[in-house]
């Protein structure tokens, strides 16, 4: 007699359901000691992956809570994809996840103190909800249940301190921004202090000319010679003087190199032809 197809694919889907894996633990031990207690000192409890512990675990603020277990997925020890232990505060419903650190084989631990709990379970009225949760991909059905109470015998001389609000991100008030006009000269005191500085050079600059031999007699025969060259050197140098003023004042700097790149192609071609003229006069004797 042949079954119905139908029939036999619901067959064979109810077979491999009941067959599926699930996973759970073995062997889990929780013990609340300090450090340098020693194996024996502490709390010891052992937990199973049925029903919670009857007993409400208490962990003072200087103790570590430590959970020792074997993950298994159906009767084989084996490494989940995720173990946590979850700590579950009833009231706000806020929970904290502690991962375990797990070998191939499954065996794993994990470590708990009141430093690794955030202010909110701290200071948590009631017993935090402890959970264990193991799961791994495929088909195996996940463990997730209830392990045992826990209880924080916080430190009276040292109790938790609230955490900063954290910085909200909302509109904040319009900035009306006053941007300063550039200045474009020197400070009035600085320019002063310069100008009476040059100011007073230039009897220091004439008196030098006199003791090295400067002729005033000559200014007519220089500019009856090569009138074009020296009067184009100087005007050259006084515009230069010009130039600088108006770069000192207002001028920026892509407005001042042109102008100043063509004065002194000036002051250099027609100084050049100067200076040729007053050679040829000391030659001669006239100097």
């Amino acid at each position: 007699m042949r079954l119905p197809s139908s029939l036999a694919l619901a067959a064979l889907a109810f077979s491999s359901a009941c067959l599926a894996a699930s996973w759970s633990f073995d062997d889990a031990t929780l013990t609340v000691s300090s450090k340098g207690s020693g194996a024996d000192g502490g709390v010891k409890e052992k937990l199973s992956p049925n029903s919670p512990s009857s007993k409400a675990i208490t962990l003072p603020a200087v103790d570590t809570l430590k959970i020792v277990l074997t993950a298994t997925e159906g009767s084989t020890g084996k490494r989940p994809h995720q173990a946590f232990l979850t700590l579950h505060e009833p009231t706000t419903g806020l929970e904290e996840s502690f991962p375990f650190s797990l070998k191939e084989n499954g065996k794993g631990k994990v470590e708990v103190t009141q430093k690794d709990l955030p202010y909110q379970l701290l200071t948590s009225a009631s017993p935090l909800r402890a959970s264990l949760i193991l799961a791994s991909f495929g088909s195996s059905t996940p463990y997730a249940s209830h392990a045992f109470d826990l209880t924080l015998q916080l430190d009276t001389t040292a109790p938790p301190t609230a955490p900063t609000t954290p910085e909200r991100y909302t509109p904040k008030p319009v900035i009306n921004h006053i941007f300063k006009f550039q200045e474009t000269s020197g400070p009035r005191v600085i320019s002063f202090f310069f100008t009476l500085a040059v100011l007073a050079m230039l009897p220091v600059l004439f008196g030098a000319w006199a003791l090295l031999g400067a002729n005033v007699d000559h200014l007519g025969k220089a500019f009856g010679s090569a009138p074009i060259a020296h009067g184009l050197f100087l005007g050259s140098v006084l515009a230069m003087e010009g130039v600088f003023f108006m770069y000192y004042t207002s001028w920026n700097l892509f407005q001042m190199l042109p102008v100043a790149g063509v004065v002194g192609t000036v002051a250099y071609i027609s100084g050049s032809r100067a200076l040729t003229e007053v050679q040829e006069r000391r030659l001669a004797g006239e100097r």
